[in-house]
Order: C-alpha cells, then structure tokens, then sequence
C-alpha cells in the first residue's frame, strides 16, 4: 500500500471522527437546554441575561455549577439546631422595625451559617456557597443574593440606589425561603438528603401562620416601615 494511500485513508478515519463527534453534539445539545431549564428555573434565565442572551455560555456555566457541587449531600440539622436558628431568624425579623440594616445583616449571616453546617461551602466563600445552593435550591437561592447585596450595601450607598427600607423588607422576605428549606428537616429517604427541588407538603411542613417563625409579623413589619 503505498504511502499517499495510507495517509489519504488517515484524513478519511479522521473526517469521520469529527463529522460523529459534531452528531453527537448536535443530539446532546437540545436535551441539555431544557433539562438544566427545568432544574435551575429562575437560576437558568439569570445566567442567560448575565451572558447577554448566550445560552450556551449560559448553560456551560450551569453545567459546571452541576458538576462542582452535583454529589453535594445536605447534613441534617439536630433539632436544637434548628430551634436555634430559628429563635434567632425570629429575633431578626422582629429587630427589623427598628434597625432594618441590622436584620439584614443577620439575615445574611445567618443563611451562610446554616448553609455551612448544612455541608455547603463555607460562608467566607460566598460566591461558590452561592453556586453550590443554585444547584440543589434553584428556586429559593435569589432571596440570599438579595438579602447579601442588601447586607453589603453601605448606607450612602443604599440611598442613593433606592436601596431603602422597603426593599430591605423584600429582600429579607426572599431570602427567607431558603432559610425555611435549609432548616427544615429532611425527609427520611435512607440518606438524609433533602432536595430543594421537590416539595409539595402543605405550607412547606412549617407552622402555620402566627406561629413563631410564621409569615404573620411580615404585614406588621411592612405597615410599619412605610410609616418609619
């Protein structure tokens, strides 16, 4: 076999490759868009507009987020734990009438707290806790980038962006979403693992309204900072 044959039949086995290859991307690529859609809900349409409208730099983002922190398993919390947390999420809210930057910041400090004794990276490293609570709590993980820009937010700052008591309020109220998922306790699945994604009981399982921890001290606190 002569020389120019072999490496003509070289260039064919490699054109091949590729043309399976590019096939094979082409297949993938539609399912990987609607599944990491569904996964990361709000999370997804954040990425895209960080990316100016490319999904695909969009979607490798996600995808890595996935890979980094997929196999992540959430430590239960003990019960004292969590009425600890809880007392002090409370006592936050109840703060926020009269020194609504401070509850924030307890807010926030809070979230990175149990985020970390949860098993999710620690708090000091807020921009991978972030990424790491997008993946298993997509639909609640804004209420914290909220309630944290809000924390960090210097007062000269806050006013001049609009970033006044009211929307302080808000941003505690997004962030404490999460805050219920991350102390709820997990559903007994042999693991121990809760997923944020998939939960359907009435009210969360939480106490109902008026009860400590409930949603009811919000109306007040709202009414409240609009006449402060």
């Amino acid at each position: 076999m002569s020389t120019g044959l072999i490496i003509a039949l070289i260039v064919i086995a490699a054109v091949v490759v590729v043309i399976a290859a590019a096939m094979t991307l082409r297949a993938r690529g539609p399912r990987r868009g609607p599944s990491l859609k569904r996964r990361f809900g709000p999370e997804y349409d954040r990425a895209v507009a960080r990316h100016d409208g490319d999904t695909t730099a969009a979607e490798r983002e996600l995808t890595e987020r996935v890979q980094r922190h997929g196999d992540l398993r959430e430590r239960p919390l003990e019960p004292a734990q969590r009425e600890q947390y809880e007392a002090r999420w409370t006592a936050a809210q109840e703060r926020f009438v009269d020194s609504p930057r401070d509850a924030v910041a307890e807010a926030d400090r809070l979230i990175a707290e149990v985020a970390g004794v949860r098993g999710f990276p620690d708090g000091g490293q807020y921009e991978e806790q972030l990424a790491a609570l997008s993946v298993h709590h997509a639909h609640h993980v804004d209420g914290y980038r909220r309630v944290h820009r809000a924390a960090h937010l210097r007062a000269e700052d806050a006013r001049d962006g609009g970033h006044g008591t009211e929307d302080m309020r808000e941003a505690m109220v997004a962030a404490r979403a999460l805050f219920e998922e991350l102390v709820r306790p997990a559903r007994h699945d042999g693991t121990g693992h809760t997923d944020g994604r998939h939960r359907a009981e009435p009210n969360g399982g939480r106490k109902p309204a008026g009860a400590r921890g409930g949603h009811l001290p919000w109306a007040m606190n709202r009414r409240q900072a609009k006449e402060s």
